[in-house]
C-alpha cells in the first residue's frame, strides 16, 4: 500500500490527471465522423429532427445566444450562393442550454431569424445534439459543420469572439459546397 503513495506515483496520477483535464473537453467530432439524425425541437417547441439529414448536403451552425451572430458571415454567404434546394439544406440549431436568455425569448429571436435566411432553425434543450455528435463544450461558440448526404462530417469549424471568420476561409467552405452538390 504504502508503494502506492510513494513520491513518484503521486506524481504520475498528477501528471495523468493534468493531462486529462487538458485534453478530456476537447473537440472530438471531426471531418470523416458519421453522424446520426437527433430529435430535438422546433422553434414552437415541437419534437423535431433535422430535415433532409442523409439526402442532402447540409450546412449546420450550431450556436448559443451569445454566439448566434458569429456564424452570420458563412450563413449569409451561403444564401447568395442560392444553392439548388433538392439538394442542400442550410440550417441552425439553438443550443439553449448554454444560453442566459429565457428559451421563450430567443424561441421570438428564431422565428425573426428563419424569416431572414428562410430556412429552418431548430432548437436543442438539453445539449442533445451536442452529445451525439461529439461536439464538446460548444458556450460561446457557434459550430458550424458540412454534413454530407452520407452522414458524414465534411467541414467543422468552432468560431467564437477570438476566432472569426475571415474571407479565406468562407472561400474555402464555399468551394467545398460547390464541390460536394456536383456530386449529387
Amino acid at each position: 500500500m504504502n508503494r502506492l503513495l510513494d513520491g513518484k506515483n503521486v506524481i504520475a496520477f498528477v501528471c495523468f490527471i493534468a493531462v486529462w483535464v487538458s485534453f478530456g473537453p476537447a473537440y472530438a467530432a471531426s471531418v470523416g465522423q458519421e453522424v446520426a439524425n437527433v430529435q430535438i425541437r422546433d422553434a414552437n417547441d415541437k419534437p423535431a429532427t433535422i430535415p433532409d439529414f442523409g439526402t442532402h448536403v447540409l450546412a449546420l451552425t450550431y450556436s448559443n445566444t451569445s454566439a448566434s451572430d458569429l456564424g452570420d458571415p458563412m450563413n449569409d454567404a451561403l444564401k447568395a450562393r442560392n444553392y439548388n434546394r433538392d439538394l442542400y439544406r442550410g440550417m441552425g440549431v439553438a443550443n439553449l442550454k448554454d444560453s442566459a436568455v429565457p428559451n421563450f425569448i430567443i424561441r421570438k429571436a428564431i422565428k425573426s431569424k428563419i424569416e431572414k435566411y428562410k430556412s429552418t432553425i431548430l432548437t436543442d434543450v438539453d445539449l442533445s445534439l451536442a452529445k451525439a455528435w461529439d461536439l464538446g463544450n460548444c458556450k460561446d461558440k457557434a459550430v458550424f459543420m458540412v454534413i454530407g448526404a452520407d452522414k458524414k462530417i465534411k467541414y467543422i469549424r468552432y468560431t467564437d469572439k477570438e476566432n472569426l471568420w475571415n474571407k479565406a476561409e468562407i472561400d474555402n467552405v464555399l468551394k467545398l459546397m460547390d464541390e460536394l452538390l456536383a456530386k449529387k
